[in-house]
């Protein structure tokens, strides 16, 4: 199969040193959507290098030694190879509906330019639209981001569903899904940080959840301050992130609700900080698990025990580990939706007091056969640390096994 990656930023360019790792494709045909410096050779020097994980020829063999990876570069055909794979290089149009998918032989598309995003618009969008890969001649596409719908009159279209692996890959349908959200990073592990819950006490006992992300700097932010965009509500985002912690938002709890469905009984809260550091991301998991006095009481050890049994379990993307880990530590690590740090696992359990007169749903004269109005409920606070590499280890080793996974189908 030739697989098509739209958009060559941090995720398309890392998405396509995974692809050519893994070999899982005869041929991959990139689109940059514009001429980039002089010549072919110059989309070439800036794939085999990265300022974070290294050089190609490194990632791909062990060794900088090895000789080029990257050969037969053609100008005139606009195309390379890499380590034995073809790669096709397109660099006319950013509008998905004009690119030459049905003349390469494209059947899968990966859309990595966090563009276009609103599965409910036609192909013929004057902006573009990711259904435009569609009547380009693709017949999936995968995008790199969660689904997000300008019109909030409309649904989501029942030919598109979000998908993490390890998590809920089976929601999909190749009869009926042609459009797939692989979610975001802090998605992904955020899920696979809860799911080991949920299967642990059900839904019903985890009464409340929040997470913050420290999260590392993206291309969306700004090196320097600068002027805000026309309309922008949040001014912090024009602020420079090499010098600055900066608060943001994130969608992970909605996104989170569409890959775990158990969520939606659960409340739950979301916020982000971004940090000044290229990658390397981390979430403070905080749930409030109600005590059940037929089994032991939950602590550390029986929350730490849920993640090793979940990371030991036959092709797991859950890390466990008992070491003291820095951001640094967990770059790169392949396959590694969270890595949970058990060593900073914290648990605290204390009886809640709650007055039954103000909970809803209770009648009245219920109430006053009671003797006592306020009631206590076992509740134990745990706060858990995961780490992830929100682009290498983390997201585009995840986008890749989602991606071989809807191309065997």
């Amino acid at each position: 199969m030739i697989l098509g990656i739209n958009g060559l930023g941090r995720i398309g360019k890392l998405t396509l040193w995974r692809q050519i790792a893994g070999k899982r494709f005869r041929e991959i045909v990139v689109n940059t959507g514009r001429e980039v410096g002089t010549s072919l050779s110059d989309i070439a020097h800036y794939i085999t290098r990265d300022s974070t994980y290294g050089s190609l020829p490194m990632y791909l063999h062990g060794c900088t030694s090895c000789g080029d990876v990257i050969r037969d570069v053609d100008d005139s055909t606009g195309t390379m190879t890499i380590d034995g794979i073809k790669v096709t290089a397109l660099r006319k149009s950013r509008d998905p509906r004009m690119l030459e998918w049905k003349t390469h032989g494209v059947k899968l598309v990966v859309d990595t330019t966090g563009q276009f995003l609103d599965p409910t618009l036609g192909a013929d969008h004057s902006g573009g639209a990711m259904r435009g890969h569609l009547e380009a001649g693709a017949e999936r596409v995968i995008l790199s981001a969660p689904f997000k719908i300008k019109d909030k009159a409309r649904t989501m279209p029942d030919d598109a569903v979000t998908c993490v692996k390890g998590i809920n890959e089976h929601r999909y349908d190749p009869a009926k899904h042609t459009l797939v959200s692989a979610a975001s990073c802090t998605t992904t592990c955020l899920s696979h940080m809860m799911k080991p819950l949920l299967d642990a006490f059900g839904a019903k006992r985890i009464l409340t959840a929040s997470m913050a992300t420290v999260h590392a700097a993206t291309g969306s932010q700004q090196v320097l301050d600068r002027l805000a965009k026309p309309g922008a509500t949040d001014l912090r985002k024009s602020r420079g992130i090499l010098n600055n912690i900066i608060l943001t938002s994130t969608g992970a709890a909605k996104a989170l609700a569409l890959v775990l469905p158990e969520m939606k009984q659960i409340g739950f809260i979301a916020e982000s900080v971004r940090v000044p550091i290229s990658t390397g991301s981390l979430i403070i998991l905080v749930v409030n698990i109600q005590e059940d006095e037929s089994k032991a009481s939950i602590n550390r050890s029986v929350i730490n025990d849920i993640y090793r049994k979940a990371a030991a379990l036959p092709g797991s993307y859950l890390v466990y580990t008992d070491e003291q880990n820095v951001s640094g530590d967990i770059i790169a690590m392949p396959k590694a939706a969270a890595i949970i740090e058990g060593h900073e696992t914290h648990t605290r359990t204390a009886e809640v007091s709650v007055d039954i007169e103000r909970v809803t749903g209770l009648k009245k004269d219920l109430i006053a056969q009671l003797k006592d109005v306020e009631i206590g409920i076992p509740l134990t606070q745990a706060v858990i640390y995961g780490w992830y590499d929100n682009e290498m280890g983390n997201y585009v080793n995840m986008l890749c096994e989602l991606t071989a996974y809807i191309a065997e189908d």
